[in-house]
């Protein structure tokens, strides 16, 4: 019989905050942002991985989730991309449809200069450019079609970041409000 033995790094501790009223507050005023962990990251079992990284930016974590892309979520969150030769390709990719259909977890942080802290994090969005401490340069590649496996997206600046939560979560689905709201009378699906 062979036996497993499954170790955890002692100098990473993940503790999940709960966002309390005080918190709530607070993260009104903090910067936000919106960080996807890509479908090669999913099928590749690096999700846990890039969340230590991610976690160690000191960044208070407000939002998750996982996500199956369709089509016009995909082609909403790259419209900035639409005219590059490559955009069907980076659509079928954050679809999954190059990995197996696997899914994205969309995640919002928040906290100072989180922008900034994220990017730094994840790294050049070549891997092959990326630090080799980064995200990206330690887990990402490009392969032998060229297409780049960069495991993850992060926010570019505060106007994309607010449109892109406000395009990947909605307000309920976030630990703390962070953008203005209104009250709407909506059909939604519910458990029986």
């Amino acid at each position: 019989m062979t036996s497993l033995l499954l170790t955890y790094p002692t100098q990473t501790e993940i503790v999940i905050k709960m966002a309390s009223k005080e918190k709530n507050k607070s993260s009104k005023n903090a910067e936000k942002t919106l960080v996807l962990i890509k479908p090669d990251a999913m099928a590749k079992g690096l999700v846990g991985d890039v969340l230590t990284r991610l976690w160690e930016t000191g960044l208070e974590l407000i939002g998750t989730k996982i996500v199956q892309v369709n089509k016009a979520l995909a082609k909403e969150h790259y419209y900035h991309m639409r005219e590059q030769a490559f955009f069907d390709e980076l659509i079928d990719f954050l679809q999954g449809k190059l990995h197996d259909n696997a899914p994205v977890v969309a995640l919002v942080f928040c906290g100072k200069e989180a922008i900034k802290k994220i990017r730094e994090a994840t790294g050049a969005t070549n891997p092959e450019l990326a630090e080799p401490t980064s995200i990206r340069g330690a887990l990402g590649r490009i392969t032998t079609k060229g297409v780049f496996e960069n495991v993850i997206h992060a926010s570019s600046d505060p106007g994309e970041a607010e449109r892109e939560i406000k395009l990947w979560f909605k307000p309920d689905e976030l630990l703390a409000q962070v953008y203005p709201t209104q009250e709407k009378s909506v059909k939604q699906r519910v458990w029986k």
